[in-house]
């Protein structure tokens, strides 16, 4: 999944960018930028709602956003006003989107089901947001960050991943979607972004619990 040599540099960036708060260490990650063309993996989890939502059940005719994020990340709380902007003016074209939380809900209860449920009134997110208690999906995806975003076509496979735009906290980069809008775009003409226009998306790494490290992290 990584080019030859990237996992080090990657690692040795990483360990240059962490950020404190109290006792919560936080570090800046990158997407892993799972290959186009790949098919979605399949899920079925609990939703915010109550009950489960499978990835069958929220793939749109013309595509779907599958997007990792959480609760606290100040990356995704920087964005997820123009997430949920992006969410409304796709869905009405056919592109579905969906969210995932996988951060260890034990080390970090802002993070648990209930808060998602609140989470995602404030924010005003019209999709479904599901917690990925085991962390298996996450780890499917290759997610590494929040927020983490994966494109699909309506055959389900990927043809976007990275960020949502250049804004990060502190930056002054407007929050407008810009670099997922034009792979949805795109998605919608027929064609795919192409992949010198994908930039890997930047944000706290997941929260994975002690143990439960996938190989890339």
């Amino acid at each position: 999944m990584l080019k030859p040599g990237r996992a080090g540099r990657r690692n040795a960036w990483r360990a240059t960018q962490r950020v404190n708060q109290g006792a919560d260490t936080m570090v800046r990650t990158e997407s892993t930028m799972m290959p186009l063309g790949t098919a979605a993996p399949d899920f079925t989890l609990p939703s915010t709602e109550g009950g489960e939502v499978s990835l069958e059940q929220v793939r749109g005719g013309r595509g779907l956003l599958v997007a990792f994020i959480c609760n606290h990340c100040p990356y995704v709380k920087h964005i997820r006003g123009g997430l949920a902007a992006f969410a409304r003016d796709y869905a009405s074209k056919g592109i579905n989107t969906v969210a995932i939380s996988a951060n260890d809900i034990e080390a970090y209860p802002q993070d648990n089901l209930e808060a998602m449920a609140e989470e995602k009134r404030v924010a005003g997110y019209d999709f479904p947001y599901l917690l990925d208690e085991t962390q298996e999906v996450a780890k499917a995806y290759g997610a590494a960050c929040t927020p983490d975003f994966f494109l699909f076509d309506a055959d389900l496979k990927l043809v976007y991943r990275g960020r949502f735009d250049a804004a990060t906290p502190g930056n002054d980069q407007p929050v407008d979607g810009r670099d997922l809008r034009a792979a949805a775009d795109a998605l919608l003409r027929g064609e795919t972004l192409p992949e010198e226009q994908q930039r890997p998306s930047m944000g706290c790494n997941i929260k994975w619990k002690p143990g439960n490290e996938p190989a890339y992290f």
